[in-house]
């Protein structure tokens, strides 16, 4: 795909009333949103009014942090965002899963179940889940390695795509006169064995509209870029330069080539948290008010845990710990571990002020300006290969969103970088991405096509 052919890809990553994690206490925040579906039904109207590819809703199967920080409870993101399909017409569906604590039968069945609902418009994003406490919800006492986190992985995925697989396209006939619903000879068992899972199969929903639901991968690490250069569609990543982000994209389109695949298959969405002003220096003053309203304390526990440290070693007003362990003996998240270890040595940051960046975006690239400078640096970011769009990570929801679909999205469009329109109905249209052709073969009425020819 040439330059000039290529637009930016854009996916709203809605996480309550937004992404920095003081944002429930502002007075105009409401801090039941998490559990609110006309809430997320009006998040999914405004993108969608901004033509956004898709939303994303990120998930875990355990407690995700301190309940007492911020909103922590999270309704399960395949109910939700099958409400959402409801309300929404073309925005793609994304929902987070995890390989290590669903079954790949399951699993397969609830995104095609998506797909269905929604018209075609579903995507899963794979992870492998991280931590001792998600583990100890499944009967295990510690997490899995993470080597044998991403093995199992591979082998979801490959019974996964596997079942979608077991109904050929045109299995489905519905011929009243002769009483034949589905020709039985294409719908298959798959007859799975391997080192982690035992499925015979067939699924028990037809071949979806989109073949296979978008696959969406977010680990960063060594093994993570391999899974999603070998798997992945869409690529969601925490990248806070632009060279960091340039050396992460060029890594995994090399990687994806490597075995076979066309790199502009495979899209790469670093996360932004826009903080956007009528100035600058509102836009700043926005960020500080948020800053101020972080509870240290439950941030330092929060910190020390991802490092891997009791929190009295955390002093707030000194830098990290020198004896830190290295990624290599870390069996967690392991990218986003070194991504905030690198950030804080680099910029010789305080474990307070540490805090508050991480406040804001987790590591992700946070960026307070007006919404000119916020298009500038989306569009240095694409045209200098570092993105193929952005996960749009608003500091503040729905105020955050708003701004950036008002302001943001006509500058970019008047640059001739973002759609106005949908062109497609699919997810898999809106990111320029093929349906997957069926590995079992060709569908029967297009083998009898050809052979009349």
């Amino acid at each position: 795909m040439t330059t000039a052919d290529r637009r930016l890809h854009f996916n709203l990553f809605i996480l309550d009333t937004g992404h920095h994690e003081a944002s429930w206490r502002l007075p105009q925040s409401d801090p039941l949103a998490h559990i609110d579906l006309a809430y997320h039904q009006k998040l999914a109207r405004i993108a969608e009014a901004a033509t956004f590819d898709s939303v994303f809703l990120a998930d875990s199967p355990a407690l995700w942090g301190d309940p007492g920080q911020r909103p922590s409870g999270r309704l399960e993101p395949t109910l939700l965002l099958a409400a959402l399909a409801g309300a929404t017409s073309r925005i793609g569906l994304i929902a987070t899963a995890s390989t290590s604590y669903n079954e790949p039968y399951n699993l397969a069945r609830r995104f095609a179940s998506l797909d269905h609902i929604s018209g075609g418009r579903a995507g899963w994003n794979i992870v492998t889940t991280a931590g001792d406490v998600a583990a100890r919800n499944f009967g295990l006492d510690a997490q899995p390695a993470h080597a044998e986190r991403y093995e199992r992985a591979a082998e979801f995925i490959e019974v996964s795509t596997r079942l979608w697989d077991s109904w050929q396209d045109d299995a489905v006939v519905a011929d009243k006169e002769r009483g034949v619903h589905a020709e039985a000879d294409r719908v298959r068992p798959i007859g799975h064995a391997g080192p982690y899972f035992r499925v015979d199969g067939a699924l028990n929903v037809p071949r979806s509209p989109q073949g296979y639901p978008l696959l969406v991968q977010a680990g960063s690490s060594e093994d993570g870029k391999d899974f999603a250069a070998r798997y992945a569609e869409a690529v969601f990543t925490a990248q806070p330069t632009l060279e960091e982000g340039q050396a992460f994209y060029a890594d995994v389109k090399r990687r994806a080539a490597a075995v076979g695949r066309d790199p502009d298959h495979l899209k790469i969405l670093p996360g932004i948290v826009p903080v956007i002003g009528d100035t600058a220096a509102e836009a700043r003053e926005l960020e500080e008010e948020l800053d101020r309203l972080i509870r240290p304390e439950f941030a330092q526990r929060q910190l020390a845990g991802l490092l891997g440290i009791e929190p009295e070693r955390l002093a707030l007003d000194e830098q990290l710990p020198a004896d830190l362990p290295e990624e290599d003996v870390i069996e967690g998240a392991k990218s986003r571990y070194t991504l905030i270890v690198e950030l804080a040595r680099r910029e010789r940051l305080t474990a307070r002020q540490l805090i508050g960046r991480l406040g804001g975006g987790r590591g992700h690239r946070t960026f307070a300006g007006t919404a000119v400078q916020v298009a500038d640096t989306i569009e240095q970011w694409f045209r200098q290969g570092a993105a193929d769009g952005f996960n749009i990570m608003p500091a503040v929801l729905p105020d955050g969103l708003e701004v950036f679909a008002d302001r943001v999205v006509p500058i970019l469009r008047e640059r001739g970088l973002f759609r106005t329109a949908y062109t497609g109905t699919t997810l898999r249209e809106h990111y320029g991405l093929p349906r997957p052709v069926n590995q079992f073969g060709v569908p029967t009425a297009v083998r009898d096509l050809v052979a009349t020819r």
